[in-house]
């Protein structure tokens, strides 16, 4: 079998492909992520896991690798990670009672093997109306400095919506596994 990397040094995205992968390695893309002129959250997103996926793969032109980029928004604002408290208190309590969506790309790729597959996916979340007390709550419990939006979905960051759209609940968190599932196997890697 081929040698499987996943092109990120998140540990969220490593949690989640530990759920379904045979082992694997991880490497640091070293990718710019800066954002282009004109450049879409959408296109970002996609752009970028591609690039994670192609600056690995060209070092290991025999594996099959993975990147992924996650670029959320509110309106045409893009929410990065807030990096500390005050960024994320602000951050949340601007996104109170709106909606934000999350476009999480993802990239199958393998030189050897001429192979590379792509996809978006867009979870879009709704925030129930904040109130300054619960949002410092929240961000003082869970500290989520180093995720898009400033939540996570997958802990106490559940109780700050009041619905959330999607065909992948992982794909919130960071990479798409239903999607990925089925590129792996098309990679010629046995899933269930």
């Amino acid at each position: 079998m081929q040698t499987l990397i996943l092109a990120s040094t998140s540990r969220y995205r490593r949690s989640l492909l530990e759920r379904i992968a045979p082992p694997f390695e991880v490497m640091a893309p070293g990718v710019d992520e800066a954002l282009l002129a004109g450049e879409s959250p959408r296109a970002r997103a996609g752009r970028l896991s591609l690039a994670k996926a192609r600056a690995v793969a060209e070092r290991h032109p025999k594996a099959i690798v993975i990147g992924s980029d996650q670029v959320a928004a509110a309106g045409d604002r893009v929410l990065d990670k807030p990096g500390d408290e005050a960024t994320c208190r602000a951050q949340l309590g601007a996104l109170s009672g709106k909606s934000a969506q999350f476009f999480t790309g993802c990239a199958v790729v393998s030189v050897d093997a001429r192979l590379s597959l792509t996809h978006l996916d867009t979870t879009t979340v709704m925030f129930r109306a904040l109130s300054e007390k619960e949002i410092n709550r929240y961000v003082a419990r869970e500290q989520p400095f180093d995720c898009a939006g400033g939540f996570k979905v997958e802990a106490l960051g559940i109780t700050l919506f009041t619905r959330i759209d999607s065909h992948d609940p992982t794909a919130l968190i960071g990479l798409p596994l239903i999607w990925l599932a089925g590129a792996l196997r098309t990679a010629g890697y046995l899933l269930p």
